[in-house]
């Protein structure tokens, strides 16, 4: 599944691309509590379609009756660029009556029937892997890109609105077994693309996962074509130290902005000082290997595990450190967990 945000343009780029007049609205601030963060996007089309979300919903309902042809922007807006601003919850009535938690305000910009062309252009650079700056001029609505060497916040002043796009999140993992089924599934419907390497036959002749690529490379050369970058996660999930290692040498040193290890407390410490002794990783360096991974919910089977491997994942995307309470690794320590297997810790059975 593609990202929200390049599913969101496309839409409205074919939307422009047809004649049809339409608008990508944008939350560019909020003030206590906000059911979607700054930066979502959504598109309207002239006939009622949504897509993308800037709400739980009833926003989206009064965007679509302002612009519906007997709402307060009738069929003006058809023809009309240029931007808006608008802003929702600014009273407790308005705020309950568009379903914003207590005390949420969120402020809007709405951008009439952008130019499709420049709209493919944005798409393009997305699909060839390129992270992309938007200014958007508030006065006319004109658009323009620029090349981006990083992720930034959205930024707002009197004059221009600047959001980053890039291209999807990216997953690797290593292993092809059942564990690497569910992980996959997961991380396909929150927008990353996945690539699973297995040099092993036996696994890769039953893989199952739709929307998912399976190459048999060996796990280094797949880092290495894969060239981890800040939007990259890499798992090793193999259980086979000879995959997994080959993967971990080359992952540790790239950009990858996550990468974990599936394994026991005590194979996760032999595995560090293998590394260390035979393979020129540093103290430093092995401080970046995530293991056992995940966060500690108590997983006991391969599905249960993938959720709390997926969900150490996106805390880290989104910059949410992982309390001590959370770690797999203090959980056990501290005697939290209940006798038996626990999240990412286990050695599964061989699928």
């Amino acid at each position: 599944m593609e990202n929200i945000d390049f599913i969101v343009l496309k839409a409205l780029a074919d939307w422009r691309a047809r004649g049809l007049a339409a608008v990508l609205v944008t939350v560019v601030r909020t003030w206590g509590s906000s059911p979607r963060p700054i930066g979502s996007i959504m598109a309207l089309c002239q006939d009622g379609t949504v897509t993308g979300s800037v709400s739980g919903g009833c926003i989206e309902d009064d965007l679509i009756a302002r612009h519906r042809p007997d709402g307060s922007e009738g069929t003006g807006w058809h023809t009309r660029g240029g931007t808006q601003l608008l802003k929702y919850g600014v009273t407790a009535d308005e705020a309950h009556r568009f379903g914003l938690p207590c005390g949420g305000t969120l402020e809007l910009v709405i951008e009439y029937n952008p130019d499709p062309q420049a709209l493919r252009e944005l798409l393009g650079h997305l699909e060839a892997g390129h992270l992309m700056h938007r200014t958007l001029r508030l006065a006319d609505g004109r658009a323009t890109l620029t090349a981006a060497g990083a992720p930034a916040d959205l930024a707002m002043d009197g004059e221009t609105l600047s959001a980053t796009f890039g291209p999807s999140y990216r997953m690797l993992l290593i292993g092809a077994g059942q564990l690497a089924e569910y992980l996959a599934t997961m991380a396909l419907f929150s927008g990353f693309t996945v690539t699973v390497c297995d040099p092993r036959i036996e696994y890769t002749r039953s893989w199952s996962v739709p929307g998912a690529r399976l190459v048999s490379d060996m796990p280094d050369d797949a880092v290495i074509a894969c060239r981890p970058d800040r939007r990259t996660c890499i798992v090793a999930l193999s259980h086979d130290p000879k995959l997994d290692d080959l993967a971990l040498i080359e992952a540790l040193g790239s950009d990858a902005f996550y990468v974990g290890a599936i394994g026991s407390r005590r194979n996760q410490d032999a595995r560090r000082r293998r590394l260390i002794e035979y393979f020129d990783q540093t103290e430093e360096s092995m401080d970046r290997l995530r293991g056992p991974v995940g966060i500690f919910i108590g997983s006991k089977t391969p599905p249960e595990i993938a959720v709390s491997i997926m969900a150490e994942i996106i805390a880290v995307k989104n910059g949410i450190p992982i309390t001590k309470a959370l770690d797999v690794r203090t959980a056990k320590d501290g005697g939290y967990a209940l006798a038996g297997l626990s999240a990412s810790s286990c050695e599964l059975p061989r699928a």
